[in-house]
């Protein structure tokens, strides 16, 4: 049985018995918790608030906040924790997207997504007949019922990671905080270690991730233990001390320039990789203009390319405009009915038109018109369920010109951050750079590698996802904001895939539909529909009764996967406080004051 956590934490059941290592990801074998009374409240709080999935990195955020810091100040401080506390996802060797929204409602995205080297090449990972290739141990289904291999391990499975700029780049122009001051606590976490939880220390022990690791010398010498790790065992991470070190006392750009970056060159070098130092030194930071969209009198502040989350949630959110989803109630099947035709239309757009902004025009404009969603609301059957293999993507208008983790962070003077980052699978590659102490991404999966065939994830994409040296793999990461009248109302997102997008969906209408408080809208079950394969996906939680609707409507239902990781904080209308909401599926942890 596989355990990885990936950017989809997510599993399975009917794949379970087949899948050796990684095609949905589950962070835990748990089913979703119901939405209940038994919902704890939301933890309130007046100057700041931190929600994360790792305590000790919620921690450090809410310590940066009481020192001074600003919610950006904060952001950095946590992101580099959780490179310590939470090695499944948390990483310097990744990249990931920052989502601001100040005060005077200005907003901006920080894109430090990883990037393919120089040595990339459409063909790289195909054999001489133009199929795909990869690790043999790393077999997974296909939504044709092939199987063929998808996940990629090792050295160069990697693009080049960004995280450690992205966080100089926000700091930098953004924070308020020297950079050594942010990078301290996480120097101190890895060098005198911290206290397992079970969640991290399950995740660490698996049977799955051994197998994983114990391929690479580092990875096995660090993260692997006879015997397996227990829950309140401490975890010191010396290497990555040391590395941290380095960053604190040099700065960030030793990482692509310095000691740090020749250390990784030479480890590529010696280990068939693809990363050498001049791909380090020409990484840039992207700062794009953030997607916005309504809802219903909101204002919608997301993730644009080269994320394809914001682009179909916004659709989403558009086609169920048109929809009675209060009057039809949480959880009834005409409510899951409505989501799910919504969100197969949405990803089969995804998979046609989606990709880099910077190689390729994207009909963006197109896909989150309203005029445009009232066309694929049209196109539902009310009583019956869609057939995925008829439902093609749309004509919107003309162009214009798997490991994941999510927090978010809002300051006393309002600004509002939100972070996803990865390394795509979990743990990534697999691969620990050498004694440098930190795991690299295996991002390059996100790019298609053949078009018209599923990833990892079995989403399907398109040329548009192609690689190429410099670009940037499409992602479903969606870091977002929500707005009143200029009024902050909620900040929120998630790990899981392509389930990221429907996370955080599921969870900004169970806020703004049904009127749920934000723990109960982060915990009540959720739906997942990805067009192909055709599949409904349904937590646990929904009544028998809703589910024997949906098989009559014709829905192909898989029930008792958990969906996602999502973390957000709302802003109470009355008294202004904060509410902090860490997801009830995990192990996070909201920490305010």
């Amino acid at each position: 049985m596989c355990y990885i956590q990936g950017e989809m934490k997510i599993k399975r059941i009917s794949l379970l018995a087949s899948l050796a290592c990684g095609l949905l990801i589950c962070s835990a074998l748990r089913t979703a918790p119901p939405v209940s009374a038994a919902s704890p409240q939301p933890v309130r709080a007046r100057h700041g608030m931190v929600v994360s999935t790792e305590e000790n990195a919620s921690r450090v955020g809410m310590e940066t906040l009481r020192r001074g810091g600003n919610a950006v100040d904060a952001a950095v401080a946590v992101g580099l924790a959780l490179a310590v506390t939470h090695p499944t996802a948390g990483n310097l060797g990744g990249g990931g997207f920052m989502l601001i929204r100040f005060k005077d409602g200005r907003a901006t995205f920080i894109d430090f997504r990883e990037r393919a080297p120089a040595a990339a090449s459409r063909t790289m990972y195909l054999d001489a007949n133009g199929n795909q290739t990869g690790d043999s141990w790393m077999k997974v289904e296909s939504s044709d019922g092939t199987r063929e291999s998808m996940l990629m391990v090792g050295p160069r499975a990697s693009g080049i990671p960004g995280s450690v700029a992205g966080f100089d780049y926000a700091r930098s122009k953004y924070g308020s905080m020297q950079w050594a001051d942010l990078v301290a606590p996480a120097e101190k976490l890895a060098s005198e270690g911290f206290v397992l939880d079970y969640e991290t220390a399950r995740s660490l022990s698996s049977q799955n991730t051994r197998r994983l690791l114990e391929r690479y010398p580092d990875s096995k010498r660090i993260f692997l233990k006879e015997g397996g790790y227990q829950w309140g065992d401490t975890f010191v991470q010396k290497d990555l001390a040391s590395t941290l070190e380095i960053l604190r006392k040099k700065g960030p750009r030793d990482f692509y320039e310095g000691e740090i970056a020749r250390r990784l060159d030479a480890f590529m070098k010696a280990n068939n990789g693809a990363i050498f130092l001049d791909d380090l030194k020409n990484y840039k930071v992207k700062e794009r203009e953030a997607l916005r969209g309504t809802y219903r009198g909101y204002e919608i502040v997301t993730a644009p390319p080269p994320s394809s989350g914001g682009v179909a949630m916004i659709e989403m959110l558009n086609i169920l405009e048109g929809v009675p989803m209060k009057e039809n109630g949480f959880g009834s099947a005409k409510s899951v009915h409505w989501a799910a035709e919504a969100m197969r239309r949405a990803f089969a757009d995804r998979a046609e038109f989606m990709g880099d902004p910077d190689f390729t025009k994207l009909p963006v404009k197109g896909l989150v018109d309203k005029k445009y969603a009232a066309g694929l609301r049209a196109s539902i059957d009310v009583d019956h369920a869609g057939k995925s293999q008829d439902v093609r993507a749309g004509n919107p208008a003309p162009y214009e010109s798997m490991e994941t983790t999510h927090y978010s962070v809002v300051d006393k003077d309002g600004t509002a951050v939100s972070v996803t980052y990865t390394l795509n699978g979990g743990y990534g590659s697999g691969v620990t750079a050498g004694d440098l102490g930190f795991l690299l991404n295996n991002e390059m999966d996100d790019f298609t590698a053949v078009p018209g065939k599923p990833n990892m994830y079995g989403v399907l994409q398109s040329e548009a996802n192609t690689i190429a040296p410099g670009k940037t793999p499409l992602s479903s990461m969606t870091p977002t904001v929500v707005t009143k009248d200029g009024q902050l109302v909620l900040v929120l997102g998630s790990p899981g895939g392509p389930t990221i997008i429907n996370t955080v969906f599921n969870t900004v209408v169970n806020f703004l539909d049904f009127g749920m408080n934000v723990q109960a809208a982060v915990d009540a079950p959720r739906i997942h529909h990805q067009w192909m394969p055709d599949r409904l996906q349904m937590e646990n939680g929904f009544s028998p009764d809703t589910i024997e609707l949906l098989k009559a409507r014709g829905h192909n239902l898989s029930v008792g996967a958990s969906i996602g990781d999502c973390n957000a904080i709302a802003i109470d209308p009355r008294s202004g406080d904060l509410l902090g909401a860490a997801d009830s599926r995990h192990m996070g942890k909201a920490v305010g004051y």
